[in-house]
């Protein structure tokens, strides 16, 4: 039986995550209070962000910028999107 968590994200009892995304606080927190299901949900936002924003994640700057957007994800007012962003037709 997966373990579940209640999602800081999605706001009920979900399954969780395997194992911590990182080894500091943040992935520590991650791990104890979101869902796979919004875990998924943020790698495709960061997909996006890593586009829109043209950057480089090698670069500790975009690195910055990513935990930044991803503590707004999953535990603020959520995750900005780019003023040009136009979501895909569906």
């Amino acid at each position: 039986m997966p373990r579940t968590v209640k999602c800081a994200k999605l706001g009920r009892e979900l399954p969780g995550l395997d194992e911590p995304p990182f080894d500091t606080p943040l992935g520590q927190k991650i791990y104890e209070t979101v869902s796979a299901e919004a875990w998924r949900m943020w790698a495709e936002h960061s997909k996006m962000l890593l586009n829109e924003y043209r950057l480089q994640p090698w670069k500790p700057e975009a690195q910055q910028f990513l935990v930044e957007q991803m503590e707004q994800y999953f535990f603020g007012a959520g995750s900005q999107l780019p003023k040009e962003f136009v979501p895909p037709p569906k």
